[in-house]
């Protein structure tokens, strides 16, 4: 049995509390009956839920990680017909699509879900949620470039920054840099570099909070656990529930971090 406005959020009406307020405003029938006394518990199965008189079509929530390879791109809708992050998913029950972006030349890390509330939490910028990448670069990134890097970088659309960046192997003609962001901005990490000289060759998206690659391989993908999901949730809630503090943004535009 699940609480009624949580089946009401996870089928999209709208948020908890605000499913909440329909079901004391007298907005919500189960099995025939309106229902206006919190907690109510219901079986999505079995039960008829109706809000504002039309049937609730209800799909369970699912998640999963996928190491998206190069050439694959983050829509549900591609026009030019090339590969989806979608189509390496088989034929899952549920439609689902991809948690922010990575552009066609990028790799990596992709949460997969139908859970369009949590999706928005983890690209907003308020919450700064820390992604890790590995970009390799075909020269040589000097200990001065790291320095600008940290201190921020002015594209078009203002100044970029990272909040962290340390070189993991560096030679004559390749570096190999390790780059967290807690912004979303376009192609911010091919940008940045870009302006200092260095385009990226390649980049790879290794973590999302606590998420990793481990054990996956390009083109693969898996079910996120009960304790992931939980953790990503975790990432998003506000202080004083889990101790995560959301980063104070000013920026009113959001987009998906496509890097």
């Amino acid at each position: 049995m699940i609480r009624l406005q949580k089946v009401m959020a996870d089928a999209g009406v709208d948020s908890r509390r605000h499913c909440e307020e329909m079901i004391l405003a007298g907005k919500v029938k189960v099995n025939g009956k309106v229902v206006k006394k919190l907690p109510i518990l219901v079986d999505p199965e079995t039960d008829v839920i109706m809000v504002s008189g039309r049937r609730l079509r209800y799909e369970p929530r699912v998640y999963y990680l996928l190491n998206k390879p190069k050439k694959v791109v983050c829509t549900n809708s591609d026009p030019e017909g090339r590969r989806r992050a979608i189509d390496l998913l088989g034929k899952i029950k549920y439609r689902v699509y991809p948690v922010g972006r990575l552009d066609a030349d990028s790799q990596g890390l992709l949460i997969m879900t139908n859970d369009g509330e949590l999706a928005n939490q983890l690209t907003h910028p308020r919450y700064g949620i820390a992604k890790t990448y590995i970009a390799e670069i075909n020269s040589w990134v000097t200990e001065e470039d790291i320095g600008k890097l940290k201190k921020g970088i002015y594209l078009e659309d203002g100044k970029a920054t990272f909040s962290g960046v340390k070189i993991v192997s560096r030679g004559p003609k390749k570096t190999i840099l390790e780059i967290t962001l807690r912004e979303g901005r376009n192609r911010q990490i091919k940008r940045m570099l870009a302006r200092l000289g260095h385009p990226v060759r390649q980049l790879t998206r290794t973590r999302i909070g606590k998420l990793t690659l481990k054990g996956l391989g390009p083109g693969h993908f898996r079910p996120l656990k009960p304790t992931e999901v939980n953790s990503l949730r975790r990432l998003v809630q506000p202080a004083g529930k889990s101790g995560h503090e959301p980063q104070n943004r000013s920026r009113k535009k959001t987009k998906s971090p496509s890097s």
